[in-house]
């Protein structure tokens, strides 16, 4: 894999100037270890079988977050039990229906039973024209949803980090927020993705990865590092400050939290979820 970025916080000179970064050798050490991540996942690159994992992503301590099969390890977002409707398995494919691209009006957002900390998640998604969804990192039952301009609501998507998944030519999304902060691989109305990502066409599978260690967390598109930032230093609070989520105290200082793919009212596609912990193998 490679990076495109050479800046240090890597916030994107055109959206915040030049932010610090961590010690640099703890950001050594973190190079390092997402150097070997590539490898683990994308060094082979025989045809593989949708939701199985190779030997030597077992041997890394890669797991299925998804068994393409079943709801085994998820449930609603609202409820114990898994959405009864509006959520489909086939073919090793777990797809969201649409419903009038309103969020959370349909069946409702699904979220992994487990709490994670640090972790790095792999999914591919596959959108169709004019699609929202997202996959949400850190979510946080206990608070209230917000409107996009920031407003409790009695109905919506629970709050956490996203990484949005998006069709930024069709859905009007795409030119909201400030400096395309809500485009595809954007920390969704945080911080924009690189200008210079490289989604595959509509109806085409993508593959996104989020990878957090500590503080530090990373997007990924398709190979290609997006973005990256630190939970709670001065730079990203500064950045809440200026997003719907301001009024939420701490947001994101959370020390876990569960995985989330959200229902936004068009139909999105999953396959290929796979997560490994620190210390797994």
């Amino acid at each position: 894999m490679r990076s495109r970025f050479n800046t240090t916080f890597r916030l994107l000179p055109l959206f915040f100037g030049a932010l610090a970064i961590n010690s640099p050798p703890a950001r050594a050490a973190a190079e390092t270890t997402l150097s070997s991540v590539a490898v683990d996942i994308s060094s082979d690159t025989r045809p593989q079988a949708s939701n199985r994992l190779t030997e030597q992503e077992k041997a890394a301590g890669w797991r299925l977050l998804w068994d393409g099969k079943t709801t085994d390890g998820w449930r609603s977002a609202k409820a114990e039990v898994f959405p009864a409707s509006g959520w489909v398995i086939k073919d090793g494919v777990l797809t969201v229906l649409g419903k009038r691209g309103q969020e959370a009006a349909g069946p409702g957002d699904i979220i992994t039973r487990e709490r994670f900390s640090d972790f790095e998640l792999v999914a591919d998604f596959k959108l169709t024209p004019g699609a929202n969804s997202g996959i949400k990192y850190f979510v946080q039952l206990n608070l209230d949803p917000v409107t996009g301009a920031g407003a409790k609501t009695a109905t919506g998507s629970p709050i956490g980090c996203e990484f949005q998944i998006l069709d930024d030519v069709r859905h009007p999304d795409a030119k909201l927020g400030r400096d395309g902060n809500r485009t595809l691989g954007s920390l969704y109305d945080l911080i924009p993705a690189a200008a210079d990502k490289a989604p595959n066409p509509i109806g085409e599978w993508n593959t996104a990865r989020i990878v957090v260690r500590g503080s530090h967390v990373e997007h990924w598109l398709n190979g290609a590092k997006v973005l990256e930032y630190d939970r709670g230093s001065q730079n990203f609070r500064a950045v809440v400050a200026q997003s719907k989520f301001k009024s939420i105290p701490g947001f994101s200082d959370w020390r876990d939290g569960h995985i989330l793919l959200q229902e936004h009212g068009n139909e999105v596609s999953f396959r290929n979820l796979k997560l490994r912990v620190p210390g797994s193998k």
